[in-house]
């Protein structure tokens, strides 16, 4: 049977009422179902594997409303830079009024039993940006950009929700150092890459002097054995 998003969205709007003084547990699930008019222990229909459901769902909801805060941006205007700080800012702005329940969102996601749940969170945001702000890649950068910019997510995240002030001044410095840092890797990479790109591929180099008889070299030199043997 689906089940109308509408449902886990009046259970997620009730928890975010309640998770900022009980935290993001299965009696915040519990109760943010009746108080959505649910009969008791209707939550696990909604959120099968419990809190850690009902987490996955607020994370996937806030890339949505990310995502179509993303594609308002003039991104033909902006370089590449800009593009993914944009893209940052715009995730971390979706907590809006509910900062606090995402800080106790933080640290429930950080426990032993959904440590694996928030590193995949962090992933899909990331990579949520890079589709939403034009990135084709399919070959390893597709894997290095993302796991990158999950690294600047998950660095940041803690220092814009710790930061009180209206326009969040030093989380902002603190995004745009951690984007200055990948800029220069990913430059310093392109160098490399450029420097490279005539230089022999090791691997084929070895398919050759497997494949192409080189690999004589390897073999003992029978006339030279010969000659020690007859100038005895």
């Amino acid at each position: 049977m689906t089940i109308p998003d509408t449902n886990r969205n009046a259970i997620l709007e009730a928890a975010l009422k309640i998770a900022p003084f009980e935290g993001w547990t299965a009696l915040t699930l519990k109760r943010a179902a009746r108080d959505a008019g649910y009969p008791d222990g209707s939550a696990e229909l909604y959120f099968e594997n419990g809190v850690g459901d009902l987490l996955t769902f607020w994370s996937a909801e806030l890339d949505r409303e990310a995502e179509a805060a993303i594609s308002k941006l003039d991104l033909e205007a902006l370089k590449i830079r800009e593009r993914v700080t944009q893209g940052v800012l715009a995730r971390l702005s979706t907590f809006g009024p509910h900062e606090e329940a995402a800080r106790r969102a933080s640290s429930r996601l950080v426990l032993p039993d959904l440590a694996a749940t928030g590193l995949k969170h962090v992933w899909q945001s990331a990579d949520m940006i890079w589709r939403a702000i034009g990135d084709t890649s399919t070959d390893a950068n597709y894997y290095s950009k993302r796991a990158i910019l999950s690294s600047v997510i998950a660095s940041t995240t803690p220092v814009w929700l710790s930061d009180q002030s209206e326009d969040k001044t030093n989380a902002k410095a603190f995004l745009d150092d951690r984007i200055s840092n990948v800029m220069r890797f990913e430059k310093m990479k392109w160098r490399v890459k450029n420097a490279t790109k005539d230089f022999p591929n090791p691997a084929e180099l070895l398919g050759q002097l497997r494949y192409s008889g080189l690999d004589v070299l390897a073999r003992p030199k029978r006339g030279r054995a010969r000659r020690r043997r007859y100038s005895r």
